[in-house]
C-alpha cells in the first residue's frame, strides 16, 4: 500500500502511513461518506487504477509456526487515485465496495498533504480507531463473562 516512489519517506512516515492504510481498509462506507459529505472543499480525484475487485489467496500456518499453506482466496477491491495536487493515493479493502475503495484512496492521498492531515486524522481515522477498540472491549467482555476457573481441591484422605 506504501508507494514505491516514496523512498525518501523517514521511517515515522512510513509507519504512520501503514496504520492510516489500515485503518481507511477497516473503515466502513457510512464513516468515509459521513467524512467525505463533510468536507468543505472536496478535491478532484482521477482514477489511476479501479476501484477493481479481484481475489487474493491468504496463506496460513498451524499453531502459527507450522509450514505456510494456502488457506483459501479472500475477495478484495482495490483503487488508486491522484488528486490535482500531485498526490497518489492507495486503497485495498475486503470485498466487492468500490466506492469503499475509492473513497478510502482518497483520505489516503489526503492524509499525505500537510494542509488536510489534521482533518483526516480528526474527522475520520481517530473516530475508526474508536470504534475498532469499543469492539474489541467489547468481544473481550462478552469473552471474560464465559471465562470458566477450574481449580483442584485437596482431598485431605491422601
Amino acid at each position: 500500500m506504501i508507494s514505491a516512489d516514496r523512498t525518501d519517506a523517514a521511517p515515522q512516515t512510513v509507519s504512520g502511513r501503514k496504520r492510516a492504510a489500515d485503518l481507511l481498509a477497516r473503515a466502513e462506507l457510512s464513516e468515509l461518506s459521513a467524512v467525505w459529505n463533510a468536507l468543505p472543499e472536496k478535491p478532484v480525484a482521477h482514477p489511476v487504477r479501479g476501484p477493481e475487485t479481484g481475489l487474493v489467496m491468504v496463506r496460513g500456518r498451524i499453531g502459527g509456526g507450522g509450514a505456510p499453506f494456502n488457506l483459501g482466496e479472500v475477495t478484495v477491491t482495490r483503487a488508486t487515485i491522484r488528486l490535482d495536487s500531485g498526490s497518489v493515493g492507495h486503497a485495498q479493502a475486503l470485498g466487492t465496495d468500490r466506492e469503499k475503495a475509492r473513497l478510502a484512496a482518497i483520505f489516503d492521498a489526503l492524509w499525505q498533504e500537510e494542509a488536510t492531515k489534521d482533518f483526516v486524522e480528526q474527522a475520520l481515522l481517530l473516530p475508526i480507531t474508536e470504534r475498532i477498540a469499543d469492539a474489541e472491549r467489547r468481544k473481550a467482555d462478552e469473552t471474560a463473562a464465559t471465562r470458566v476457573d477450574f481449580f483442584t481441591m485437596v482431598r485431605g484422605d491422601n
